[in-house]
């Protein structure tokens, strides 16, 4: 039984993935290419352990799904090879390479995604759960890139002093943004699936409602809610200006979104609902 481990993996996948797709919030011209190189490294690693993570539990289990498991391990290796190739471009000056290899990266990122999400669906193919559970997998996974991207990029300004805030303004509202989304999803997901999806789902909304209120509670408090307060302080935090102190607070913002994610995923073990 690999599905707790499965659900543990699924963090870091969603944060590679999301970590990825948040270097694009900022113009690549208007900041040095260091920046990319330094978080480049840091996502592909999280995404090639990810990927090693997933091959060691497929090695130690065989089932009756493994076809689909290795179609996932397939499309997540597409996906860290396009990472790992737009790493390298990063050191050439193929502009059109790069740019293509950038866009292949994230667009296999969503892809793998929705794969993974189709794995936890309980559901026919016409039904909510085949546009909740792929968009809430998205979703979290550019909540967790914004807030490590904001904290990566915050380190830049000890390094560039001339660096305008706009990067980290336009990063930060990703990050304030998705968190709201991830707010109204929450909602809507779980009045959705409790009255109109299909009977899995609805006993897992009555499950969620019985016996993991607590659960739910403490996943809701820290992330999003607590994360949305960190994203405030961070946004007064930039007014006055102070960089160093905004940076500060996306480290506890990572750690926040983090433990909120790692909550969801055991929920969804629990429940089998992607909250």
């Amino acid at each position: 039984m690999d599905l707790f481990p499965r659900a543990f993996l699924l963090v870091f996948c969603q944060l590679a993935v999301g970590g990825m797709f948040g270097l694009a919030i900022p113009s690549f011209h208007d900041i040095e290419r260091g920046y990319y190189k330094s978080s480049a490294v840091v996502y592909v690693a999280i995404a090639a352990l990810a990927l090693a993570g997933r091959v060691g539990l497929w090695w130690s289990s065989a089932g009756a799904d493994d076809g689909w498991r290795l179609a996932e391990i397939g499309v997540w290796a597409i996906f860290v090879g396009c990472a790992t190739g737009y790493l390298a471009s990063l050191w050439s000056e193929r502009v059109v390479l790069r740019a293509r290899l950038f866009t292949a990266t994230w667009v296999s990122g969503c892809i793998a995604l929705v794969g993974l999400a189709e794995g936890y669906r309980n559901a026919p193919l016409l039904s909510l759960e085949t546009f909740i559970f792929p968009f809430s997998f998205v979703l979290s996974a550019i909540v967790l890139g914004a807030a490590a991207t904001g904290m990566l990029l915050g380190h830049w300004y000890l390094i560039d002093h001339d660096l305008s805030l706009e990067p980290l303004q336009r990063t930060l509202a990703l990050y304030r943004g998705s968190l709201a989304v991830q707010v109204a999803l929450f909602v809507v997901a779980t009045l959705l699936l409790g009255l109109a999806g299909a009977p899995p789902s609805r006993a897992a909304v009555q499950l969620l409602l019985s016996d993991h209120t607590s659960l739910f509670a403490a996943r809701v408090a820290v992330s999003p809610l607590g994360a949305g307060l960190l994203g405030w302080m961070i946004r007064r935090t930039l007014d006055i200006p102070q960089t160093m102190a905004a940076t500060g607070l996306f480290y506890i913002a990572v750690l926040a979104v983090l433990v909120g994610e790692m909550l969801g995923r055991f929920l969804l073990f629990r429940t089998g609902l992607p909250l």
